[in-house]
């Protein structure tokens, strides 16, 4: 039993339900409060999202790790799971029942919000995560944007939800308002954080998998242009997201506090630049390892950063957060 939780890369999972609770009470829901409304999607039909959200993710980890039993035994032997102490078949049993459990829990969320965009969505991804496990992620770029779109795809599904129930409640006048506009605007800015942080990640994690891969000739961007040239791409990636950041602070974001600012130095940038410094001296694969790990941690911190936005709406609107206490 331990070892099939293991293959369910629990952390992960739980960074996924905190994302998608996040942009749902945290950003969705004080939007929602500056025009009048009480509450967002009700509790069942949020919890419901993030069940069929990890199972599908669920299956996903489990399919890459049915795929990877060759990889997995140069990159990381002690570790290994399918193909060692759960059988291959096993493996493949276990992957079905999550993304049938995963489909059918998000299928009855599309029906009960009577949304076609969201059931489309709970079809599509597993297909997508079965050929970026059996193909794509062996390609140059495609596996790792395929990823990255899948992580920001999560970040988008709550406001996907969010409309759909508002638009079963109001019908279309729902979209005349600047509601819609407003939740995609904040939640889409998250997803594409999300996007372009883990596409960082993603990269690394070639990095750190180059002996493998290079074995099973796979054709990842750290392979085909070498890690000099792959460290540069890093470079330039958490170059762009700084000044996406700095851009979206200065231009789109319009809160009188300076905490925004503050969060974004203390919180993002100077963890970048952590980031940058690790990679400069990162040689060996528990070096790529390390810049890793602070890449995770830097996508937690701009998740965080929904409740700084929480409490910013609280304070400009004067309204109690999680209808607790007031901000003064």
């Amino acid at each position: 039993m331990k070892q099939y939780l293991q293959l369910l890369r629990l952390p992960n999972l739980l960074f996924i339900a905190f994302v998608q609770f996040a942009m749902s009470e945290a950003v969705i829901l004080p939007l929602l409060m500056t025009y009048g409304f009480d509450a967002g999607m009700s509790s069942s039909k949020l919890l419901l999202l993030i069940l069929s959200t990890i199972l599908i993710a669920a299956g996903g980890y489990v399919l890459n790790d049915y795929f990877d039993v060759k990889i997995d035994t140069i990159n990381r032997p002690d570790k290994m799971i399918v193909g060692k102490t759960i059988p291959r078949a096993s493996a493949m049993r276990y992957y079905q029942i999550l993304t049938a459990l995963g489909l059918l829990s998000g299928f009855i969320l599309a029906f009960l919000v009577k949304s076609f965009s969201l059931g489309f969505i709970f079809l599509v991804v597993p297909g997508m995560l079965w050929f970026y496990s059996a193909t794509y992620k062996r390609q140059f770029l495609t596996g790792n944007i395929i990823v990255a779109f899948a992580s920001a795809l999560s970040v988008l599904l709550p406001a996907i939800l969010e409309l759909a129930v508002l638009e079963s409640q109001y019908g279309k006048l729902i979209f005349e308002t600047p509601i819609p506009k407003q939740i995609y605007a904040w939640v889409g800015g998250f997803a594409v954080f999300a996007f372009f942080c883990t596409l960082l990640r993603e990269i690394i994690k070639d990095a750190e998998d180059i002996a493998g891969d290079r074995e099973m000739e796979c054709r990842t961007l750290p392979i085909v242009w070498g890690i000099k040239k792959t460290k540069i791409i890093v470079y330039c990636l958490i170059l762009l997201i700084v000044a996406g950041l700095l851009a979206a602070d200065f231009f789109l974001i319009d809160f009188s506090s300076s905490l925004t600012t503050r969060y974004l130095i203390f919180g993002l940038i100077i963890p970048f630049v952590c980031l940058g410094y690790l990679i400069f001296k990162a040689e060996n694969a528990h070096d790529f390892h390390q810049t890793s790990t602070l890449s995770k941690v830097i996508m937690l911190l701009g998740v965080s950063y929904s409740f700084v936005f929480y409490f910013l709406q609280a304070q400009q609107y004067h309204f109690p957060i999680f209808h607790i206490f007031m901000v003064q």
